[in-house]
């Protein structure tokens, strides 16, 4: 089955945020681990158990700050278009918070995510040092949502040549901003400072149904001339949200090929819903 970016903007951009998806994931964890303990519960009590390791609790994002009056709309857009054309690659450290309105329940987790465009666009996204390890890949029109702790890939076939499609990954780095407005209407909130770099920023309410069912508006911090998304928030419809900061960025440096490719195991099952 193919699915729109609508749908599957949930995996790329949130990568699983949604309460109910990040409940299963924990739950398959859950039996999973359950499963290797009652296996070394029969080996001999001589045997010394090993202890996880703790995990530092990671920083939230910076608040951004007011600064002086930027470039008008159509000046950010186009400075966004001029960019686009330059960019290949781009690495950064990614800090994601997610939070749940009706738990008030927020949650905050670090990694690395990678970009490269060669022949379509490539993105990984890589938080197997995070206490919910998982690595995210979309290559080939597809999307793997891989997680080591159950030896599970989960895959997504993404809708080829949608609008969507297009706009969403327009929300990334090297985007291309006057492909925003063939699904969002977009204006500009101002210019704010994000740990001392002046960020155009931009306010997105999605136009399709698909959009709408899953976000209520978007807003992205735009670093200009480099067009580098140094923030994004997406805000859903009950009043969750998900915030992305990205911090040493690299733009237009060789990438491994290895980082576009899951580290799986021999025993790996994939599923395809």
């Amino acid at each position: 089955m193919k699915y729109s970016v609508g749908f599957l903007a949930v995996l790329v951009v949130a990568v699983c945020a949604f309460p109910a998806c990040a409940a299963k994931a924990r739950a398959q964890e859950q039996a999973a681990e359950a499963g290797q303990k009652s296996k070394s519960s029969k080996k001999s009590s001589s045997d010394k158990t090993q202890q996880p390791k703790p995990v530092a609790t990671p920083a939230p994002c910076p608040t951004p700050t007011e600064a002086a009056a930027g470039p008008v709309l159509e000046a950010v857009l186009s400075q966004m278009d001029a960019a686009s054309a330059a960019f290949h690659t781009a690495e950064a450290n990614v800090t994601q918070e997610d939070y749940q309105k009706v738990v008030e329940d927020l949650s905050i987790e670090e990694g690395r995510i990678y970009f490269r465009r060669s022949k379509g666009l490539q993105m990984a996204m890589d938080f197997t040092g995070s206490s919910d390890s998982k690595y995210v890949l979309l290559t080939d029109n597809k999307v793997r949502f891989y997680q080591p702790k159950i030896d599970q890939v989960t895959e997504h076939t993404l809708e080829k040549n949608s609008s969507e499609t297009e706009s969403m990954f327009a929300l990334g780095f090297g985007g291309r901003g006057h492909d925003l407005l063939k699904s969002f209407d977009v204006k500009l909130g101002g210019s704010e400072l994000i740990d001392g770099a002046k960020t155009s920023k931009l306010e997105l309410t999605p136009k399709t149904a698909g959009l709408k069912k899953y976000f209520s508006h978007i807003e992205l911090w735009i670093e200009l001339p480099q067009d580098i998304s140094l923030r994004q928030q997406f805000w859903q419809p009950s009043g969750d949200y998900h915030l992305a900061c990205y911090s040493n960025i690299k733009i237009n440096q060789s990438l491994p090929d290895n980082v576009f490719k899951l580290k799986t195991t021999s025993h790996t099952k994939t599923v395809r819903p």
